[in-house]
C-alpha cells in the first residue's frame, strides 16, 4: 500500500505502510500525535498521544500517562480518507512523518489536504 497526499490539485505518493501525524492544538498549544497504518480498507489509527490536557482535550477513558503524554488506542474503524484543514491561524501546520522522513503540511492558509490510501497504480481512490 501507499499513501496519497492530495493538495492544490496535485498528488504526492509515498510508498509507506504507516505514518505519524502530529500537530499543535490552536487554542491550548498542546501537542497531539497519532500513529496510522495504510490498509486496503482505509487509514487506521493505532495509537494517539496528547501532551497534557485542556479545555475540550481531555484524554479518553483508558488513557495512560507515559513520560508526560496521555497515550491511548482510539476506538474508530478504518477511515477512507483524512481531510486536514489549512487555516494558517495555528502558527504551524500538520507534521507527517514516515520512515522516509518528515514533512510539514498546511502551514500556510490554503486548500484542504487529503490523505488516503493509493490504488496500486499510485493514484488516489475515487471519493
Amino acid at each position: 500500500m501507499s499513501l496519497c497526499i492530495l493538495v492544490a490539485g496535485k498528488t504526492l505518493t509515498l510508498a509507506v505502510a504507516a505514518f505519524t501525524l502530529s500537530w499543535t492544538h490552536s487554542v491550548e498549544r498542546t501537542r497531539w500525535e497519532e500513529d496510522w497504518k495504510v490498509t486496503p480498507s482505509g487509514l487506521r489509527v493505532t495509537e494517539a498521544r496528547i501532551k497534557g490536557s485542556g479545555a475540550g482535550m481531555e484524554p479518553p477513558e483508558g488513557a495512560v500517562l507515559k513520560d508526560g503524554w496521555w497515550v491511548y488506542a482510539p476506538d474508530v474503524g478504518p477511515q477512507r480518507r483524512l481531510v486536514l484543514a489549512a487555516s494558517g491561524a495555528t502558527g504551524g501546520g500538520w507534521t507527517l512523518c514516515t520512515v522516509q522522513g518528515c514533512r510539514e503540511l498546511g502551514k500556510e492558509a490554503g486548500e484542504t489536504i487529503v490523505l488516503e490510501p493509493c490504488e496500486s497504480s499510485g493514484t488516489s481512490q475515487p471519493r
